[in-house]
């Protein structure tokens, strides 16, 4: 078989399976929501970062906060409205604010 042919056979054996090959779903953007609980404390949750780190927030409080295997994480307890989330990497950075209704 000459070079030609032996590309064409071997497209048409590929080609089912690069078709059926899973696709690569595009990671979810980040984004947190800061809520006011009951006792007029501020609540900050978030989704989207990468899973198994740490976040750190800033705001009228500061801190780091692990983010579990989904890619979530949330604190409660806090004063003031307006927080800035950062990845550990850097490569991340959010500002959340609250939404009064």
């Amino acid at each position: 078989m000459n070079r030609t042919r032996r590309l064409a056979a071997l497209a048409l054996i590929m080609a089912p399976a690069l078709a059926a090959a899973p696709a690569v779903a595009a990671p979810a953007a980040a984004k947190c929501n800061v809520e006011v609980d009951s006792a007029g404390k501020y609540h900050v949750w978030g989704q989207g970062f990468p899973a198994d780190t740490t976040v750190t927030y800033s705001g009228s409080t500061k801190g780091s906060v692990p983010i579990d295997t989904t890619g979530r994480f949330d604190l409660g307890g806090l004063s003031g409205g307006k927080y800035v989330i950062k990845t550990a990497d850097g490569k991340t950075t959010v500002t959340c604010t609250a939404v009064h209704h």
